[in-house]
């Protein structure tokens, strides 16, 4: 009879006496000081670069307002150098006019002469009709008044030394009788509108 192994008996186990034990809490690591001096210093790159961004905000604000203030000042010296150029504009154009004005009634009074010639040869013609005579010596005076109201002088030659800029020398004489260019004679009287000579008036000089 042969004899047969018998298997060992598994041991069963309980389920309820199975006991899990908890494990182990894992400790959370902690921050790496890097980590932290890094934020810190990204914190402080944050700060400076607000300050910088300020700041620069400020440069441009004063630089604008040096800008206009730039501007402004060269608009207000254009400004004066145009009312300058304008004056000086007005006051040549009235010049130019007061010359021209001169200058015309210069030309219409130095026709008017020769009737002022005409009437001085009258009176120095000889007459007996003393009612012509006293007829052209009222219109001589007339005439003479009316011209001194308009500014016009006569010029005076006779006896005076020779002067080129009011006298128009058409004789010359030698006589010791007379000064060195000593004018003797006036052929035609010159006439002056203001100071500006509208008729040199005619002579004859000594030596």
């Amino acid at each position: 009879m042969s004899s047969k192994k018998e298997k060992p008996e598994e041991e069963m186990i309980d389920p309820e006496q199975v006991v899990i034990e908890p494990e182990e809490e894992l400790e959370a690591p902690e921050a790496e000081p890097e980590e932290a001096a890094e934020a810190k210093e990204n914190k402080k790159e944050d700060k400076k670069e607000k300050k910088q961004k300020k700041e620069s905000k400020k440069d441009r604000e004063a630089e604008l307002k040096e800008t206009a203030e730039k501007l402004i000042q060269a608009e207000k010296e254009k400004y004066l150098r145009l009312c300058a150029e304008y004056d000086n504009f007005r006051k040549r154009s009235q010049r130019e006019r007061d010359t021209l004005y001169a200058d015309i009634k210069a030309d219409t009074l130095l026709k008017f002469l020769p009737v002022y010639d005409n009437l001085e040869r009258a009176l120095a013609t000889p007459t007996e009709d003393e009612a012509y005579r006293r007829g052209v010596e009222m219109i001589m005076t007339q005439f003479c008044t009316t011209m001194q109201k308009l500014g016009i002088t006569e010029i005076e030659a006779l006896g005076q030394k020779f002067d080129p800029n009011v006298h128009n020398a058409v004789m010359h004489i030698e006589d010791e009788a007379f000064g060195e260019n000593e004018v003797v004679e006036v052929f035609q009287k010159g006439f002056m509108l203001n100071d500006k000579v509208i008729r040199f008036a005619m002579v004859k000089v000594a030596n």
